[in-house]
């Protein structure tokens, strides 16, 4: 096996030539319009409703703010049912607006929120569901909408792993009352930070604009307790240049992961996720799911062993947001009743993937796998 030289982390982030980005830094510097709805953050939103396939969208500085906002929008309020199986952000949303959360399993097929255990979760508290389109694997969106239409419940997804993902051609970010994007550092798009709320209508746009800014209608009438999450001018400016890249990043994910399916497929207690029928996936994570009884190793020996030979993959997501402790002692969260998702949590690994990551890297983290199990 080669030697790995530099560190092969989980994700890194792209970036555009910094020469192509300079012209913009330029605008930005000529007009000292640095914040508040300027002409970068004007071009942006209109490029990507455009680009993703959307009516509107609400720029936000980070999708946690954005997630936030979306629960103050819907005036959210009582019980959410959700998913164990996500970054924390997903839940802190919840907890920030005082909304209890109530975890519901996953499918063992998709690791998204299951709609078959659902309804046994609805209490007369309850008022929404916020699934999470995990690893950008879409959530059973028509089961999800009969149930919240059957019982008179918004639906807020968390898309944070979802941009670009389409089913049937149709973007998964359509589908709900709003669905949050996340531009972070980390993810297949980004803007350094960043996020948005795509929502459907221009009313609710506007009720969005003006809880990002403070609740300001005008310069001298506040329509409610908004806060500050607006996009600046140099995370809009990344944004446009960047969405001229995106289909480029999508397209050499997906030849990486490929890449890792042929080297994988043949080593006994390594599971592949594979990507739903009628779907475009924009291949933002790899998982695998190690099954200790048939690969002989834990995943988290092979994730150890892994991070000697300079690989360093991640545990997403483990643990599961209910077993932290602000969220453990709710009634949801009590150790069996989300068996799913306790199983994943202890099986999962995802794997480097990365524009920049090189099929030759590629190869030598499953040769490593394979040395681990001992071949």
């Amino acid at each position: 096996m080669k030697k790995i030289q530099n560190p092969l982390f989980v994700t890194k982030s792209f970036l555009p030539p910094l020469e192509e980005f300079e012209p913009y830094l330029q605008d930005i510097w000529a007009s000292k319009w640095l914040t508040n709805n300027g002409k970068f953050h004007q071009e942006f939103e209109a490029a990507l409703c455009q680009y993703l396939g959307v009516k509107h969208i609400c720029l936000f500085s980070n999708g946690t703010l954005a997630l936030l906002t979306a629960l103050q929008a819907l005036e959210i309020s009582g019980e959410v049912i959700t998913t164990p199986f996500s970054f924390v952000a997903t839940t802190h949303a919840l907890w920030w607006n005082n909304i209890k959360p109530v975890f519901v399993d996953i499918e063992p097929e998709t690791f998204c929120l299951d709609p078959m255990k659902i309804e046994a979760a609805i209490s007369p508290k309850t008022t929404a569901i916020l699934p999470v389109h995990v690893y950008g694997t879409p959530c059973d969106v028509k089961r999800i909408k009969a149930i919240a239409d059957l019982h008179k419940l918004k639906v807020i997804y968390d898309a944070c792993h979802a941009f670009g993902v389409k089913r049937g051609g149709q973007t998964v970010l359509n589908f709900g009352d709003l669905s949050v994007m996340s531009f972070h550092a980390t993810k297949v798009f980004n803007t350094f930070e960043g996020g948005a709320i795509v929502c459907h209508d221009k009313s609710m746009k506007k009720r969005i604009d003006f809880l990002k800014n403070f609740g300001f209608a005008n310069e001298t009438t506040v329509v409610g307790p908004g806060i500050n999450a607006k996009m600046n001018e140099f995370q809009a400016a990344l944004g446009v240049l960047q969405l001229k890249y995106v289909e480029d990043i999508i397209k050499k994910r997906k030849i990486l992961a490929c890449a890792y399916r042929e080297n994988l497929r043949t080593i006994d207690g390594i599971r592949l996720l594979q990507v739903p029928e009628n779907t475009e996936s924009n291949y933002g994570y790899f998982p695998i799911v190690v099954d200790q009884g048939i690969f002989g190793r834990s995943r988290d020996y092979v994730y150890e062993k892994l991070k000697k030979h300079n690989i360093i993959s991640r545990r997403y997501f483990y643990p599961l947001i209910s077993q932290f402790p602000p969220y453990k002692e709710l009634k949801s969260a009590r150790k069996g009743l989300l068996p799913v998702a306790e199983k994943v949590s202890q099986e999962i690994l995802c794997l480097p993937l990365y524009p920049d990551l090189s099929i030759d890297e590629v190869d030598c983290v499953c040769e490593c796998i394979r040395l681990i199990k001992g071949r």
